[in-house]
Parts: C-alpha cells; sequence; structure tokens
C-alpha cells in the first residue's frame, strides 16, 4: 500500500491529521477533532474539510491588522471581546481564522473553552492581502454569513496605499451579506455603531 492510500486509511479510521499525512485529504475530509491539535511551520485553516495554507502576509496587512484590532479592543464595550487571528469552528468542516473577531463572552471562560463558539461571534474582519483576494471577498464571507455571524468587515489598499472598509450586514432574509444600508464603504473614516460605537481615523492604520 502506498504512503497516500495508507494515510487516507488511517484517516478513514479516525485518526488526527499530523505533519507527515496532513496532505492527504481523506474522501469525506478532514473535521476539526482531527487538526486541532496539528503543528505545522506555517500558518494554515481548515475550508472544506481541507487543510488551507495561509498565504504569508506582507508588512501592510500585518500593520492594518494588529492597529484595528487595538482601535476595536480599546472601544470594545461590555459585554463583547475582541481577539486576532484566532480560529472559529463554523462546523465539522470548517474552521477558518479571521484576522480580528468580536464575539459575546458572556458565559465564557478561556481556561475551559476550547474555541470561541461561532454562535457567540458578532463580527469577523478580514484584512486583504494579494493572496487572500479570492477567499477574503467570497470564500469567507460565504462561510460567515452561512454560519450566522451578524457583520463581516473586509479591509481593502486604495491606490494610495490608505485602508478602506466594506462593512457589510448579514441579511436575515435571504442569509447573504449585503452593504451596511448607513455607510457600506468607509475611506477616510470609520464610523459605525455596530457591533459596539467606534470611530477610527484609517490613515492611523499605517502611519507612523
Amino acid at each position: 500500500m502506498g504512503a497516500a492510500m495508507a494515510a487516507e486509511a488511517e484517516q478513514e479510521r479516525g485518526e488526527r491529521a499530523t505533519p507527515e499525512n496532513w496532505m492527504y485529504r481523506p474522501s469525506g475530509g478532514w473535521t476539526y477533532g482531527q487538526v486541532k491539535e496539528l503543528v505545522l511551520p506555517f500558518d494554515w485553516h481548515l475550508v472544506d474539510g481541507n487543510i488551507v495554507v495561509r498565504a504569508m502576509a506582507v508588512w501592510w496587512h500585518n500593520r492594518v491588522r494588529n492597529r484595528l484590532y487595538y482601535q476595536l479592543e480599546s472601544a470594545r464595550q461590555a459585554p463583547y471581546a475582541v481577539d486576532s487571528k484566532q480560529c472559529i469552528v463554523l462546523d465539522d468542516h470548517n474552521a477558518p481564522q479571521p484576522d480580528v473577531v468580536v464575539f459575546d463572552e458572556t458565559g465564557l471562560d478561556i481556561r475551559t473553552v476550547d474555541q470561541i463558539p461561532v454562535e457567540k461571534v458578532v463580527l469577523a474582519v478580514e484584512v486583504v492581502s494579494a493572496g487572500s483576494r479570492l477567499d477574503d471577498r467570497f470564500s469567507k464571507p460565504a462561510l460567515y454569513a452561512e454560519a450566522g455571524i451578524a457583520s463581516y468587515w473586509r479591509v481593502e489598499r486604495d491606490e494610495d496605499g490608505l485602508p478602506v472598509v466594506h462593512e457589510f450586514w448579514l441579511h436575515h432574509e435571504t442569509g447573504v451579506y449585503a452593504p451596511s444600508p448607513e455607510r457600506p464603504v468607509h475611506a477616510g473614516k470609520l464610523v459605525t455603531g455596530v457591533p459596539f460605537p467606534i470611530e477610527v481615523e484609517l490613515g492611523t492604520l499605517t502611519g507612523a
């Protein structure tokens, strides 16, 4: 039996993903239970049962992500908490890792909770980079909407290198994201009341 066939046979019996077999997707796809302890020398997440390598982000992406996280953390109000690069388990075969996530921490204990329950998440934020355009514009928002996450922000880079925030709200009748009716695109300044009031001069996310 070849290495790929042997690895798949083990996976079908419920074996965990390892650094040696993670690339051999079983016929039913990997589950979160099989991959949650997997350690690889690069960032990855689980999408449709596939272990997907996350593209290396550039400095612009990381600075915008980090500073937006701090702005949200500073503005947050109870019962909300803010985290960065935290995996969210949407279902058995999908565990993406938004750049920033806001969630209701009521009843959660960081000492005992493995991951943020998706039903607690109120906002997922993705900062678009060259290697993540399709995922951030189409694949991830579709997954987040299907999971019932109320809000989604997509942060793009404009021609001058400044962040622009596209704000989406979940349309409950269609089950997909629709642009915010109040201000769908924030350029220059982010001003919104969802999930809590916040104002951010977007130039400060990249400036020194």
